[in-house]
C-alpha cells in the first residue's frame, strides 16, 4: 500500500502567472491543503494564489505561527502543526503545505519538514521548488543577479543591517531580503558602504502597488510593504 505523501510546494513570489505547472499538477491531486499564517491574522496570499488549482471540496487549513524570536514558542508551534499535518497523512490522504516563493528558501516549510522527519521519519516528503522573490526581482527591474565568476549573497534583513555588514566585504552581488521592518537602518548602512547608486529597491513584485526604485534616498519610509526586498550590485556596470 502506498504511503500517503507530504507535498512543499513553492508557489512563487506574489504573481498568480509565476506558479509552475508541476505545482499546479500537484496541487490538482492532493487530498488536503496546509497553509502557514500568522496567529494574529489568518489571511495568506498563498492560499489566495492555489485556491483556483485544487480539486473542488479539497479541505483547505491554515495553520498559525506566531511571529515572534521565542524559539520556545516557535518550537511549540512546529510540534503542533506537525501533528495536525501527520493526523491528516494518517488517514490515507496526501497533503499539500504551500507557500510563497521556494519552500526551501527562508521558508516556514523547512522548519515543518525538519520537524516531520525528527518526529514521523517514515512520512515520504516531496519538494516542489518555486520562483523566488528575487528572481523575479530581478526580472522585474532588469537587473542581472550575478555573471562571470561573480558571487551572490543572499541574507535576511529581519533584525537589521548585521548580515548586510557580515557579507559584504566577501561578495560581489547581495539580496537583501525582508528589508520592510528596518529599512531606514538598512538604507543607512547602504549610504554607508557607498552603495546607494548600485542598489534597487523592489516591493510587491507583480502585484497591485508594486514599486521599483533606483534611487533608495527619494523612497526613505520608514515602513515598507511585506514583501520587499534590496538588490546590491558591487560592481554594476553603467
Amino acid at each position: 500500500m502506498k504511503r500517503p505523501t507530504l507535498f512543499g510546494i513553492g508557489i512563487g513570489p506574489g504573481d498568480p502567472d509565476l506558479i509552475t505547472l508541476k505545482a499546479v499538477k500537484v496541487l490538482g491531486r492532493v487530498d488536503i491543503v496546509f497553509a502557514a499564517a500568522s496567529t494574529k491574522n489568518s489571511y495568506s496570499l498563498a492560499v489566495e494564489i492555489a485556491s483556483p488549482h485544487l480539486k473542488e471540496g479539497v479541505p483547505l487549513v491554515c495553520l498559525g505561527f506566531p511571529m515572534t524570536h521565542d524559539r520556545k514558542k516557535l518550537h511549540s508551534a512546529w510540534e503542533e502543526n506537525v501533528y495536525k499535518v501527520h493526523y491528516a497523512l494518517m488517514k490515507g490522504r496526501d497533503a499539500a503545505f504551500i507557500t510563497l516563493g521556494d519552500p526551501l528558501t527562508y521558508s516556514t516549510f523547512g522548519y515543518i519538514m525538519c520537524t516531520m522527519k525528527e518526529r514521523y521519519p517514515e512520512i515520504p516528503i516531496k519538494i516542489i521548488p518555486g520562483i523566488t522573490s528575487y528572481q523575479a526581482g530581478a526580472a522585474a527591474a532588469r537587473e542581472v543577479l550575478a555573471e562571470g565568476e561573480e558571487s551572490l549573497s543572499v541574507v535576511s534583513g529581519a533584525l537589521g543591517p548585521k548580515r548586510l555588514n557580515d557579507v559584504i566585504d566577501h561578495t560581489d552581488n547581495v539580496v537583501i531580503l525582508k528589508v520592510y521592518r528596518h529599512y531606514r537602518e538598512i538604507l543607512d548602512t547602504v549610504n554607508g558602504l557607498d552603495l546607494t547608486s548600485r542598489s534597487v529597491l523592489i516591493s510587491r513584485c507583480g502585484l497591485p502597488g508594486e514599486k521599483i526604485v533606483h534611487d533608495l534616498n527619494r523612497y526613505p519610509d520608514r515602513f515598507l510593504p511585506y514583501l520587499s526586498l534590496i538588490l546590491i550590485k558591487k560592481n554594476k556596470k553603467g
